[in-house]
């Protein structure tokens, strides 16, 4: 239990920084925001979890091909956000538009023959 809460706190406290460091410069934060922290603990909470190297592999194989549909995210929000769309309904549209396009990834992948 207590492993579990340390996970939650490394993981949770690098969102905060990010957050806040956004807010002296969002280029900083960018910055750090694209390491892929989140990644790298995931495959370190994994290899401590289960030591099974074939799982870092499978979920760094299938980071790799959904950060792809993921930009969609970065490039709908600040369009809809310059359009005047407000804050939520803008992320919440860029949100679904990335959901479609994580969608369309895995079936395009499925037609080639690469699962995930």
């Amino acid at each position: 239990m207590l492993y579990t809460v340390i996970k939650i706190l490394i993981t949770s406290g690098l969102v905060v920084a990010i957050s806040e460091i956004a807010k002296r410069s969002s280029m900083m934060a960018g910055i750090l925001a694209s390491i892929p922290l989140i990644s790298v603990l995931g495959f370190i909470w994994l290899y401590l979890d289960t030591k099974e190297v074939e799982k870092i592999s499978n979920l760094s194989t299938s980071i790799f091909w959904l950060v792809i549909p993921s930009l969609a995210l970065f490039v709908t929000l600040p369009i809809l956000l310059k359009k005047g769309i407000g804050f939520y309904p803008g992320l919440g549209i860029a949100t679904s538009v990335t959901v479609v396009c994580y969608y369309l990834m895995i079936v395009v992948l499925g037609k080639f023959g690469i699962k995930l």
